[in-house]
């Protein structure tokens, strides 16, 4: 794929970035981390290059110096809320993360629960971490807050929390996603800090928007279509402009709650050390983009995908179309329409010409390969087959599985699973190709071709099942569907 990121130079610059911040707060600095830390996909979508576990690397290279806090609200654990993703709980990915931290040599401070009130559920997972041997401490709801500050910054606001005790000088304190508490786990600490007579400062490690490139670059306005869901959007960072003359971007949420950070660390520091949201970043991203129009068209692309994403949504729940009205703005903004993707036309033009579901996929170099619905497979294991054909360079006409190894599945489907649909899907036609890989070399060959396919774009005339949907992304796909289904019925399972 066209490369438009350094990762290793962003690794180096990050790295001495976040040292330079430990180094300005006398050894001791809390540093809140948004977005994602891992499968970070969205970053390496849009900034062709960056690997989607950049930021993890980054802090290994420090991790002797790093000890780990996890925020969580109790309302999120009481609520059962869920990452979209993973499919999992917040709490649940709360484990998930310590175990990947854990595993790679991180040391794990506590778990702090935040807006503790005696939730029943946030008391079981407590005591599910202290079975766990994690150490948990809460937090509390402050009447008035973020407005009071004097009450805040007090013995009986930020004072009431349990303090984590840390000895290392970079402290990460994460999340499994927004609203967790990570702004107000780090501002407390830094209370306890000062109450103890403990140099230290506090900075936020935010990727988007990418504050160093302009307003309406294609790779901010996709930021945008990623959070429609939260109504984020990018302004000009006016504490900035004012401060310095210096124009800068940042959302419309820390540049609106500055004000307030900034009077509670003058209320806790002293003074405080920042005159802007932007001051408070240590994100270098925007340094490493060796390619702008690389980034620009990749931003683009996945402007249009969040598109599609959510008209299907629609399709599939009924809810959501003020998102998908946001993002025709978008859109608009970008200067991209529903258009824009050629895969889109390719998959259409191959439904029409058959009278089946039929998909498009553009592989690295440009070339556009299509599937149709066949006797055997279907429309995603269909497309799967033939873009590995096409880069391992095996005559797309060939075929590379046995019949050995389909018709089983096929009858195993139809004769004692209930199936109505015998034909393969795609995680069924990869076992089928992986069986006959044992027996025939241009099957291994084919099943090597795999990672070649990572980053390419699909497209389907029909929304696909949830399990083609599923193996597409594991392999690194990137998946639209036109938002209508195959049958006209009431339920889709």
């Amino acid at each position: 794929m066209r490369q438009g990121f350094d990762n290793e130079k962003y690794l180096e610059l990050q790295a001495a970035r976040i040292k330079e911040r430990i180094a300005q707060f006398g050894g001791k600095l809390y540093l809140e981390f948004g977005g994602k830390l891992l499968d970070d996909n969205h970053a390496s979508r849009v900034l062709p290059g960056f690997e989607p576990d950049a930021k993890f690397r980054m802090l290994k290279t420090l991790a002797d110096d790093v000890e780990v806090i996890f925020s969580i609200n109790a309302n999120h654990i009481e609520k059962s809320k869920a990452r979209g993703d993973l499919g999992i709980t917040y709490d649940e990915d709360v484990l998930r993360l310590a175990d990947i931290f854990r595993n790679n040599g991180f040391a794990i401070a506590a778990v702090v629960i935040t807006q503790y009130a005696g939730q029943p559920a946030a008391d079981a997972f407590r005591a599910r971490l202290e079975m766990l041997e994690i150490p948990c401490r809460l937090h509390y709801p402050i009447e008035g807050y973020p407005h009071d500050i004097d009450l805040i910054v007090s013995e009986d606001g930020y004072g009431r929390n349990e303090f984590v005790e840390t000895t290392r000088p970079l402290v990460v304190v994460t999340a499994p996603g927004p609203g967790s508490g990570k702004l107000a786990t780090c501002l407390s600490q830094l209370y306890h800090e000062h109450v103890r007579g403990t140099a230290a400062g506090y900075a936020k490690f935010e990727t988007f928007p990418v504050w160093n490139l302009p307003l309406k670059h294609p790779v901010n306005i996709a930021y945008e279509a990623a959070t429609v869901d939260l109504d984020d959007a990018n302004i000009i960072d006016s504490f900035h402009l004012e401060a310095y003359g210096e124009t800068t971007v940042n959302y419309n949420r820390d540049v609106e709650a500055f004000p307030v950070v900034k009077a509670l660390m003058e209320k806790i520091m002293g003074e405080s050390p920042y005159q802007s949201p932007t001051d408070m970043g240590v994100n270098m991203v925007g340094f490493a983009i060796s390619d702008d129009e690389a980034c620009a068209d990749a931003s683009r692309a996945e402007i249009v995908r969040r598109y599609f994403t959510a008209v299907a949504g629609v399709k599939r729940c009924g809810v959501g179309q003020e998102q998908v009205s946001r993002l025709k703005v978008i859109m608009q903004k970008a200067g991209v329409d529903k258009d824009y993707l050629p895969t889109r036309a390719a998959a259409l033009a191959r439904e029409e010409e058959t009278g089946a579901p039929a998909g498009a996929m553009m592989l690295a170099d440009g070339t556009v390969i299509t599937g149709k619905t066949s006797e055997r497979l279907g429309a995603a294991s269909s497309l799967l087959m033939n873009a590995l054909k096409t880069v391992t360079g095996v005559d797309i006409e060939k075929n590379v599985i046995d019949d050995t190894a389909i018709n089983p599945i096929c009858d195993l489907k139809i004769d004692h699973l209930a199936s109505k649909n015998h034909r393969l899907h795609s995680d069924e036609t990869l076992i089928a190709l992986s069986i006959t890989s044992g027996s025939s070399e241009t099957a291994r060959r084919v099943v090597a071709g795999l990672p070649l396919l990572r980053g390419c774009d699909a497209f389907f005339s029909v929304i696909i099942s949830a399990t083609d949907e599923q193996i597409y992304r594991k392999l690194g796909i990137n998946v639209c569907c036109e938002p209508k289904y195959e049958r006209h019925t009431y339920y889709h399972g």
